[in-house]
């Protein structure tokens, strides 16, 4: 549909994000909303495409697609601190090999999973996603770090940065099956107030930080 040049998916991609970027020219254009864009043009012409995609980046990933992205780093330590939480043997282990957030979350978090699933589960994503806004991002980030790194016998052999990165980037197609992030991302127990109070936590330290 986008790959060919002769096919009118290609033209209505560029389409698509040539209108945001000069709708929304602070922010402009970013390759990581292309899979976005691609994704919503699969179920709807593009018109509405492109208003959905509005939606979507100014509402659900406001900030993310900005110059320096500060928004995106802060919800890397904010997924960092939930996953502590939620998993403290996997964070122990990407704290020891010292795997920052931002290098495997950035293409989930910026493409909201587009790239990462399977095409079922990304619709079952996609449907909480639209209800919940960012916080399906984080659970279904949480499950698939949980998941990958939960086994002692995966971690020992990720002796470091690079083999811990591979196992993130590339996860077991099993994990990634529409039953199982749904299943797991209910068993995650994390609350609204769970969210709430982490992300006031981390707007703290990211002001302190700013002004110092």
């Amino acid at each position: 549909m986008f790959l060919d040049e002769d096919k009118p998916g290609q033209k209505e991609l560029f389409n698509v994000l040539k209108a945001y970027s000069i709708l929304n020219p602070k922010v402009g254009y970013c390759q990581a909303q292309a899979p976005i864009a691609a994704f919503l043009l699969m179920h709807m012409p593009a018109e509405q495409a492109f208003w959905c995609f509005v939606t979507v980046c100014d509402r659900y990933l406001l900030d993310y697609f900005t110059p320096g992205m500060e928004m995106l780093q802060r919800d890397a330590a904010m997924l960092n601190a939930l996953l502590k939480k939620t998993s403290p043997s996997v964070y122990r282990h990407l704290q020891k090999r010292k795997v920052e957030p931002l290098l495997y979350m950035t293409d989930w978090f910026l493409c909201a999973m587009t790239r990462t699933l399977p095409w079922d589960t990304l619709l079952r994503v996609w449907d909480c996603f639209l209800c919940e806004g960012i916080k399906t991002l984080f659970k279904v980030a949480l499950v698939i770090l949980g998941a990958s790194l939960s086994q002692h016998k995966v971690r020992r052999a990720c002796s470091g940065l690079c083999e811990t990165l591979e196992v993130l980037r590339s996860p077991s197609p099993s994990i990634l099956e529409e039953e199982f992030i749904m299943h797991h991302i209910v068993r995650l127990n994390l609350t609204v107030d769970d969210f709430k109070v982490e992300h006031e936590r981390q707007a703290l330290a990211y002001r302190k930080a700013k002004s110092s």
